[in-house]
C-alpha cells in the first residue's frame, strides 16, 4: 500500500519492500513449481517399474519352476484327496468321481492308520525332548566347559547329520541286531539284550535313539550359537549377586534362549513328524506294525495304488505339523511378543 505525500523513490521502496514481506508471508512450496514436481514423481515411478519389471525378470524362472514342479502338485494332490483316483485311473484322470470327505473318515476307520498317528506321536513326543536335551548339554559343554579339542568335538558331533541316513540307519541295523554290539556289551556285565528291532516293545525306541544321536548335532550348532549371543555382563552380574550355577542355567539361560529352543522344536518337530527312512531301512515299519509311521502308510498307500487315500493322508499329516507348530509357538515364543 502507497501513503498519500510520500515521493516516488519512496513509492518504489515502499512497493518493493511490499512484495518481499508477500513472498515471505507466501507458504513455501519444495520442489519447485508443480509441473516439476510432477515430472519428478513420474520418473520415480518409471524408475519403481523398471526395477520391478527387473526383479521379476529375475523371478521368472523360479517362479515358473515353482508352479509346474512344487504349486502344481500341491493343487492337484489335495483335490486328489477328495476323489476316489486310484492306478486305473492314470489313464482318464479326469473321469473320477468326487466323494467329498470319504477319504479321510475312511482313514480315521482304518487302524493301521490310527496305529502309524499313534507310532509317530510316540516317536516326537519322546524324540524331541531327549535330542533336544541332548543338543543342548553339548551346546554347553562346548560353550563353557570344553576348552581343548572345541573343533574337533564339534564336528564329531555333527557328523551323523551329514552323513546318508541310509547308511546310518544301516550300521544301526547291524548294532542293534540280536548278535550285535549292543548285546555283545551287554553280555559282559551280564545282561541278555533283547533282540531290539525284532521285539515290538524295544523297536520305536531303538529307532527313537537313533533319531536322538544323528539329529543331536544338528540342535547343538544351533543352541551353541544362541548361548554365544547372551552377554557375558548378564552373568557376571548373577554371580556378583550369588546366583549358582543351575540357578544361572534355569533362571537366565533358558528364558534368553527361548527364541532359540523355538527353532530347534519347530525344526525337529517338521522333521520327525515326517519320520520315515529309519523304519523303512531298520525295520520295514515291523514287527507287528509296532514302528509303522504316517509317512510310511502313505508310502504304502502310492504302493497299493490307491492315491487318493495316500494324499488325503499326507494332508492330515500336514495338519498334524501345522497345529504342533502353532503349539510351539505359543508356548516356547518370547514373552515380549
Amino acid at each position: 500500500m502507497v501513503l498519500a505525500g510520500q515521493s516516488t523513490a519512496d513509492t518504489g521502496g515502499a512497493a518493493a519492500a511490499a512484495s518481499i514481506s508477500a513472498a515471505g508471508d507466501a507458504p513455501r512450496v519444495s520442489g519447485g513449481t508443480p509441473g516439476r514436481r510432477d515430472g519428478r514423481k513420474q520418473g520415480f515411478a518409471a524408475q519403481r517399474r523398471r526395477t520391478a519389471l527387473v526383479a521379476w525378470l529375475f523371478a521368472v524362472p523360479f517362479v515358473v519352476i515353482f508352479a509346474v514342479f512344487m504349486l502344481g502338485p500341491l493343487v492337484g494332490s489335495f483335490a486328489m484327496s477328495f476323489t476316489d483316483l486310484a492306478v486305473k485311473d492314470i489313464r482318464s484322470p479326469f473321469s473320477v468321481n468326487v466323494i467329498g470327505l470319504d477319504n479321510f473318515v475312511e482313514l480315521f476307520q482304518d487302524e493301521l492308520f490310527v496305529k502309524s498317528i499313534v507310532n509317530t506321536f510316540y516317536f516326537v513326543l519322546v524324540g524331541i525332548p531327549l535330542t533336544m536335551a541332548l543338543g543342548l548339554l553339548l551346546a554347553v559343554a562346548l560353550n563353557s566347559g570344553i576348552n581343548r579339542f572345541r573343533g574337533l568335538f564339534r564336528v564329531g558331533y555333527y557328523t551323523p547329520v551329514v552323513t546318508s541316513i541310509v547308511a546310518v540307519a544301516v550300521v544301526w541295523r547291524f548294532i542293534l541286531q540280536d548278535s550285535g554290539l549292543m548285546n555283545t556289551v551287554l553280555s559282559w556285565v551280564g545282561i541278555d539284550g533283547p533282540d531290539w528291532l525284532n521285539d515290538p516293545f524295544w523297536a520305536m525306541p531303538s529307532i527313537i535313539a537313533m533319531g536322538a544321536w544323528r539329529n543331536m548335532g544338528t540342535l547343538m550348532i544351533i543352541f551353541l550359537a544362541g548361548l554365544q549371543a547372551i552377554p557375558r555382563d548378564v552373568y557376571e552380574a548373577a554371580e556378583v549377586d550369588g546366583a549358582g550355577a543351575w540357578r544361572r542355567f534355569t533362571g537366565m539361560t533358558l528364558p534368553l534362549m527361548r527364541p532359540t529352543l523355538l527353532l530347534g522344536a519347530v525344526l525337529l518337530s517338521v522333521g520327525f513328524l515326517q519320520v520315515f527312512e529309519e523304519p523303512f531301512v531298520m525295520t520295514q515299519g515291523g514287527p507287528l506294525n509296532s514302528t509303522l509311521t504316517i509317512s510310511y502308510y502313505v508310502y504304502n498307500q502310492f504302493g497299493y495304488g490307491d492315491y487318493a487315500l495316500a494324499s488325503a493322508a499326507a494332508y492330515v499329516l500336514f495338519a498334524f505339523i501345522a497345529a504342533l507348530s502353532a503349539v510351539q509357538f505359543r508356548l516356547l515364543r518370547s514373552k515380549e511378543n
